[in-house]
């Protein structure tokens, strides 16, 4: 009786011991991602910045360590302190770069930094909900439900998507080649999903088609590319440059 007593009672420790490692990887899958100082951002960027007039961005940009030369196609007027730039015609908040006034470089390099420490842990979360959901590579179609998602090539997006949950939940895409979103299909919210709760981290180029509909925040290792009449719901970080084309661009 003694022996099956301490069989069982080592059975029931084990159990309870595997379901606590279970709990404690699903706290950390759906654990918001620390974006720093990078949520002060719409745009932040490392090669540069250009738009095909007119774009309407909601929010401020960052440059770094480009210049503000790298700024194309904004027009863009410094500020009489020379620590930032506005362009009214395009961008609903202000613009800095590498080479302005103090204490603007040392802001952005923290941002850069807060950017790559994001998609480090973004792209370094373990356990996903599930890997290489759709077909080679295809979401579209399909309902995601809050989880970590991975994928081990490209995705593309060339119906629409419908990304649904409540206003707590979080999803987490990790995307080991490129991203496109074909023309005029969108990342639907479902339910009460918000675009802050949505994290893709992609280590190729990202590609929002034109008059597509795209939520969530991008931590691109490459350039990202919003083409023409495109919306994106969110916020941008980019390894290198962003280009939008006539493009809308709202933080949230």
């Amino acid at each position: 009786m003694t022996s099956f007593t301490a069989i069982l009672t080592f059975c029931l420790l084990a159990l309870t011991s595997k379901d606590a490692a279970a709990v404690t990887v699903s706290r950390r899958q759906n654990t918001a991602v620390n974006l720093g100082t990078f949520a002060d951002y719409v745009i932040l960027a490392q090669t540069g910045v250009s738009t095909v007039p007119a774009s309407a961005i909601t929010g401020d940009l960052g440059l770094w360590p480009a210049a503000d030369t790298y700024y194309t196609g904004f027009s863009e007027i410094l500020s009489g302190s020379g620590t930032e730039s506005t362009a009214t015609a395009q961008v609903t908040g202000v613009l800095k770069a590498a080479n302005y006034g103090i204490p603007t470089p040392s802001q952005l390099t923290v941002a850069v930094s807060d950017c790559g420490t994001a998609y480090d842990d973004a792209a370094g979360r373990t356990n996903p909900t599930n890997t290489n959901i759709g077909t080679a590579g295809s979401i579209g179609g399909l309902t995601i439900t809050t989880g970590l998602y991975k994928f081990t090539g490209s995705v593309t997006i060339p119906t629409s998507v419908t990304i649904s949950g409540s206003a707590t939940d979080r999803w987490i895409f990790q995307i080991a080649g490129t991203l496109i979103q074909t023309g005029s299909t969108q990342v639907i919210l479902g339910g009460l999903a918000r675009p802050e709760n949505i994290v893709w981290v992609v280590s190729g180029a990202v590609t929002i088609g034109g008059s597509a509909v795209f939520n969530g925040v991008v931590l691109g290792g490459t350039s990202v590319t919003l083409e023409t009449g495109s919306t994106l719901n969110g916020r941008i970080c980019a390894g290198t440059a962003v280009a939008l084309q006539s493009a809308t661009v709202t933080e949230f």
